[in-house]
């Protein structure tokens, strides 16, 4: 019997040696902490505080997240960090698809240590997403983009429609995301899927353009489709966001965040 998905928020706190290091990670659109629970897990492992809030309108009803704004999905990550601020010398961000997007916002706006994503999403490629504003007002709906997954006998939980309202949102955070991306200036890694039925190389083409400050490096994952947190290259993502996170942490000469003035929510 196939075990339902946990769409509550993950917490833990900082459980090991030397300085505390923090994770504020987002989910997708349409999913929840369930298509990235077992990265949170990972991370919680290897001694970092963790916290992964449930982004408003998500883990209910898809007519629940047509009415909610991207400006509370970035007000959840937001105070995921600032949560993690508090207590920890150093945060990170990261996030898979529009969770992506989301970390990206806080590296930008943040003083965060490095940034860790999954299948990053900037662009919506499909060409009516510019019209998307009138569309909702005569179409409620699409069709699911969940469970893009190779790996036989896994559902991420998604929704099993797209609201449109919220796919209007998806845009303006798309659209505001991208012209913050030169504001990025500590480290960032990339896991993207070699095949890809939900995000586009376009927005990885997107992302190595407007990445002007920041060093960036991008593994390949040859046996995983969107949702990779929960496929095939699954443990090879866990293992190298820990690493990468150890390794920033090994060469970094700068101060603790907590010293750090952070430059305040982007507008």
């Amino acid at each position: 019997m196939s075990t339902l998905p946990d769409h509550s928020p993950f917490s833990r706190p900082f459980s090991g040696e030397g300085p505390k290091v923090g994770i504020a990670l987002s989910h997708g659109f349409t999913g929840s902490p369930h298509g990235v629970r077992a990265w949170a897990m990972a991370f919680a492992d290897a001694g970092f505080a963790v916290r992964m809030p449930l982004l408003p309108g998500h883990g209910t009803s898809w007519q629940e997240l047509a009415r909610s704004r991207w400006t509370e999905w970035h007000d959840a990550m937001d105070a995921a960090y600032l949560e993690l601020e508090a207590e920890c010398d150093y945060v990170f961000a990261a996030g898979i698809s529009m969770g992506g997007a989301l970390a990206l916002r806080i590296a930008a706006t943040r003083p965060v240590a490095g940034t860790v994503l999954v299948n990053p999403a900037l662009v919506i490629d499909d060409p009516r997403a510019p019209l998307a504003g009138i569309l909702k007002l005569v179409l409620k709906s699409t069709p699911s983009i969940g469970n893009d997954i190779l790996k036989p006998g896994v559902d991420e939980g998604a929704y099993t429609r797209t609201p449109v309202a919220a796919a209007h949102e998806l845009h303006k955070l798309f659209k505001a995301t991208r012209l913050l991306l030169p504001r990025v200036t500590a480290p960032v890694r990339v896991f993207r899927s070699t095949v890809d039925h939900v995000v586009s190389d376009t927005s990885m083409s997107v992302l190595r353009r407007g990445l002007t400050a920041a060093p960036l490096h991008v593994t390949m994952l040859e046996n995983s489709y969107h949702v990779a947190t929960l496929d095939n290259d699954a443990g090879q993502i866990f293992s190298g966001s820990v690493e990468f996170i150890r390794n920033v942490l090994a060469d970094t000469g700068t101060r603790p965040v907590r010293d750090s003035q952070p430059e305040g929510r982007a507008q």
